[in-house]
């Protein structure tokens, strides 16, 4: 009696049970499926670049560089010079801050007393051509000789030296645009003042 009782009993007893089963656990895995596939492609899917044809793209490629926040500079207007400050800061502080490569300090009056020793002249020259380490102009062959000089006074002035800051020289005779106007009256002047005497 003890051994019928702890017999475990099947909830499936007879083999229409066993196909019932089976189908019904099949049947459940098939709509499970089906419920995931369904739900997976209802939401509208989208690769990347797939609205690369859309008008607004395609406005955003073409739309002009100088919106992107470059500054486009005219080539032919005036040049405008920079101030001494301006450019030992840009170009430079890199080095003379904090003496690189063997670069004098900005304000060490004892790495400066040689250079300084040996004339403004010197000192520019050196600037404008490179000596040592130090490439010509620092390095920016963009800047100009003025702006090279004024960048030597504001640093060897910080340094012990009390030079001048240069002059920007004036323009050629024939560069300005009254020069040539002006040149023109004259020569029509002397061709004027020159027939009566021919005559």
């Amino acid at each position: 009696m003890s051994d019928a009782h702890n017999e475990h009993q099947s909830l499936i007893r007879t083999p229409k049970q066993l196909v019932v089963a089976v189908t019904g656990f099949f049947l459940v895995i098939v709509i499970g499926i089906i419920l995931l596939v369904s739900f997976v492609t209802t939401a509208p899917v989208t690769g990347a670049g797939t609205d690369g044809q859309s008008a607004e793209a395609v406005t955003n490629r073409m739309r002009p560089v100088a919106e992107e926040g470059f500054t486009l500079v005219d080539a032919n207007a005036p040049r405008v010079l920079q101030a001494g400050a301006a450019v030992y800061a840009a170009t430079c502080a890199a080095c003379h801050d904090s003496g690189m490569a063997g670069a004098p300090k900005t304000g060490d009056n004892g790495s400066w007393g040689a250079r300084l020793a040996q004339g403004y002249d010197t000192v520019l020259k050196h600037a404008i051509e490179g000596i040592r380490a130090m490439p010509a102009k620092g390095g920016n062959p963009d800047l100009d000789d003025i702006e090279v000089a004024r960048a030597v006074v504001f640093m060897t002035n910080k340094s012990g030296a009390s030079f001048k800051e240069p002059e920007v020289p004036a323009p050629a005779a024939g560069n300005a645009p009254g020069d040539a106007a002006a040149t023109g009256e004259t020569q029509a002047a002397d061709q004027a003042g020159a027939e009566p005497k021919a005559g």
